[in-house]
């Protein structure tokens, strides 16, 4: 390319076909990279395949997308996701809240409960579950004496075996996990809010319940919305929690979409099926975001 067209382009009139000409390389690389692999996921759905092979496709077919909504298992990995979901954000949305308040508040040793927040966070998640899985042990674990120390039960709970309590333990573990996100990031909405209109709400005679309805829960809604999206994606996805306390187990209570989508594809070689409930799950991700993105916005306004 000469000067002359590099200095047209620099015009204030022709910045904008600049920016497209920079940012073509990135998006072509995320294109690659995201958009590449999920048109071969989708036309992977509508194959009957056992192992992929590259450059060999098979006949165009419904029958996984039949398959898929007459078999009682997709629908119960379904209600065993909404169920998970739905725990596990409202699980970490009240701890990772409830923790941000108190460390945004001086006191002495702020800056230790700080990093003792976000230590879950940084934890791996298989250390994390092999953390819990002893935790949970039906012999000697912690959580089973507390109960039977407290009176609540008087045997230890088998937990990860017994079909009533492993939903439990796999949600403990995963807002264990996931709640020091939801902290940090309100933690960074509470630093944004000025002092002055805590200040002046004092003035004015607002009790503490008062100042958080009405100003603190308003200007982190923007925040609290974005976080609800991300925290829905990451428990709508993971895999390695739940794979490794309970696989999937007992009878089923605990297989989620992502686990259902692994087991067909790597357990049993339906390759066409698992790609079949991926795309599903990819499909009630977006439409969960949409929603949650969009009554976040209604909230702000």
């Amino acid at each position: 390319m000469s000067h002359a067209k590099m200095f047209d382009l620099a015009r204030p009139s022709r910045q904008h076909l600049l920016g497209y000409i920079l940012l073509a390389p990135a998006v072509l690389l995320v294109g690659f990279i995201i958009v590449y692999p999920l048109a071969i996921a989708v036309d992977l759905s509508f194959q009957d395949v056992r192992i992929p092979r590259m450059g060999r496709r098979g006949e165009f077919t419904l029958d996984n997308y039949e398959r898929l909504f007459a078999s009682s298992e997709f629908w119960m990995a379904c209600w065993v996701t909404i169920k998970l979901v739905a725990v596990v954000t409202i699980g970490s949305l009240i701890v990772g809240m409830s923790t941000a308040l108190l460390v945004n508040n001086r006191f002495r040793g702020r800056t230790l409960a700080r990093l003792g927040m976000a230590l879950p966070w940084a934890v791996p998640e298989v250390i994390a579950v092999v953390i819990f899985a002893w935790i949970f042990d039906s012999s000697f674990g912690l959580m089973s004496w507390l109960f039977v120390v407290t009176g609540i039960t008087d045997t230890m709970i088998p937990w990860v075996s017994s079909p009533s309590a492993a939903f439990w333990a796999v949600a403990v573990t995963m807002v264990w996990k996931g709640f020091p996100f939801v902290s940090i990031m309100v933690l960074a909405g509470l630093q944004s809010i000025p002092a002055d209109y805590y200040n002046a709400a004092k003035v004015d005679g607002a009790s503490a319940a008062q100042r958080f309805r009405w100003i603190t829960l308003p200007l982190l809604m923007p925040v609290l919305g974005v976080t609800l999206v991300l925290v829905i994606l990451w428990v709508f996805r993971d895999f390695s929690i739940i794979k490794v306390l309970t696989e999937g187990g007992p009878l089923r209570t605990t297989q989620t979409l992502s686990i259902m989508t692994y087991d067909q594809a790597f357990g049993f070689h339906n390759f066409g099926y698992a790609s079949a409930v991926g795309v599903l799950t990819l499909v009630i991700s977006v439409v969960a975001s949409m929603f949650m993105l969009g009554r976040g916005t209604k909230a702000i306004y």
